[in-house]
């Protein structure tokens, strides 16, 4: 009796999968969203300066550090990328990540277009990017504003602030303009799931091809 010819599996390589907004155009949603509806990517995990946040979890939420921890990570060359924001700093520790992909687990990442340039330039064939625009100026302002997170003069800087934010919506790989949630979340998972399937990732791809050819 003829035994069936072992063939190589194919596995995947895991992806980074970016998020990048300005203030109140909804990328955080959107990526909790992304979160409770699959369960194959992990939202990377910041190293900040900020104090924590009555609810927050070290560790879950965020490496709560101090700035001179911070800066050895920086000296160290721990962060995929890092930057200050509204006088604190934020840094995506490298190991975890690359853990991660190696396992074929795919990282969601909550970041603006400084971090999304710094991650391009060290592990570009890993990223997919996703730039979020609002539908309108003036619906961002009136988000940010029902939100009630932030007084006045705060939103008046995130919104100052979001139009240099938007002007580097080019260097991403896709645009989604949130009109909302729902619609945007799906656009969301369809990249997500069509650069899965991008040959580049499979790994053992080639050996599962030549396995075939040779039966």
């Amino acid at each position: 009796m003829t035994q069936p010819s072992t063939v190589p599996s194919i596995r995947r390589r895991g992806l980074m999968f970016v998020l990048s907004s300005p203030s109140g155009a909804g990328k955080s949603t959107i990526s909790r969203e992304i979160l409770a509806r699959d369960g194959n990517i992990a939202m990377s995990v910041s190293a900040t300066t900020r104090p924590k946040r009555p609810g927050e979890v070290a560790g879950r939420d965020y490496h709560f550090v101090d700035k001179s921890e911070f800066n050895l990570m920086v000296n160290r060359q721990e962060f995929l990328e890092y930057a200050k924001v509204f006088d604190n700093y934020y840094g995506t520790p490298a190991a975890p990540v690359r853990a991660a992909l190696a396992e074929g687990r795919d990282v969601l990442f909550d970041i603006d277009w400084q971090g999304t340039q710094q991650i391009a330039e060290q592990a570009r064939d890993d990223l997919v990017s996703v730039f979020i625009l609002p539908p309108s100026t003036a619906e961002l302002e009136r988000r940010l504003t029902r939100r009630a997170q932030d007084p006045p003069e705060v939103v008046a800087r995130r919104m100052s602030k979001a139009a240099d934010e938007m002007s580097h919506y080019a260097e991403y790989d896709y645009i989604i303009v949130n009109q909302d949630i729902e619609g945007s979340v799906d656009q969301a998972m369809s990249i997500l799931k069509a650069e899965r399937l991008r040959r580049e990732r499979m790994v053992g791809l080639g050996e599962f091809v030549k396995g075939l050819r040779t039966g």
